[in-house]
């Protein structure tokens, strides 16, 4: 699986959410050139030339895009947006409590609509 996108996603997953291997089964696979992050086979970040995105719910997503850095997750320039995901800005990224608080939400998303 490794390309040059894998070891910065389990990076920021592993620091945002240490335990999260030990509590559920956590994987990662290569998609449309990207790495995908999946908990109990459920998609949930995105990391790409793009950046990281998260699959969030949709109060989460409104909040995010009032904000002028967040985009929505496009894979190709030309591609479909990917409407349930959030493109992450930098400043979130090295915040770790946002960051984490948003991984969270996320998983919890993910695992509900499972």
């Amino acid at each position: 699986m490794k390309n040059k996108y894998s070891d910065e996603i389990v990076d920021l997953i592993e620091r945002a959410c240490p335990e999260l291997a030990s509590v559920c089964n956590l994987g990662f696979k290569n998609s449309f050139g990207a790495v995908a992050g999946y908990v109990d086979g459920n998609i949930f970040v995105a990391c790409g030339r793009f950046g990281v995105a998260l699959k969030l719910p949709p109060d989460t997503l409104d909040e995010l895009f009032a904000m002028n850095d967040v985009e929505r997750l496009r894979y190709f320039p030309k591609g479909h947006i990917k409407k349930e995901y959030a493109v992450l800005p930098e400043r979130i990224l090295k915040d770790e409590k946002q960051f984490k608080r948003l991984v969270d939400e996320s998983i919890g998303y993910v695992t509900k609509l499972a």
